[in-house]
């Protein structure tokens, strides 16, 4: 990974950070409706799972992101300053990335708990988004 100056590191962090929080909590309310209208079928076992891994991914980021943060303080220890490596900056932003993705399984899937013309649209939007992500993380 390219070497970021701490600054530009930490103001990334705090943006991944908030965002995860945000759709985190998204993640983990689309879950428990979603559990507590007990759907059924595969379209609604596709959409709980991927709803928890969205939750989860987003937690586990929000954590990476405060990590990054904490580490790129102007005022952090200098031997707390060493501690930032590629490892700890893949845990701030890739669950960030599979926390996008379930997101957009979930609500792709969601669809069909109505009907297969919802299911489709949702689907066929989820794919949109999800080209949108691939496209924004490449270009």
């Amino acid at each position: 990974m390219e070497p970021l100056a701490n600054g530009y590191l930490s103001d990334i962090a705090q943006q991944v950070g908030a965002t995860s929080a945000f759709l985190g909590g998204f993640a983990a309310t689309m879950l428990a409706t979603l559990l507590a209208l007990q759907a059924r079928g595969r379209a609604a076992s596709w959409s709980i799972a991927a709803s928890a891994v969205a939750a989860v991914a987003f937690i586990a980021s929000v954590m990476g992101s405060l990590k990054l943060v904490a580490l790129t303080h102007p005022l952090a220890p200098a031997s707390v300053s060493v501690g930032i490596s590629g490892v700890v900056r893949a845990l701030g932003f890739l669950p960030f990335i599979v926390g996008l993705f379930a997101l957009l399984v979930s609500i792709g899937a969601s669809g069909f708990l109505r009907s297969k013309r919802m299911g489709w649209g949702t689907s066929g939007l989820a794919a949109v988004g999800a080209l949108m992500v691939i496209w924004s993380i490449t270009v």
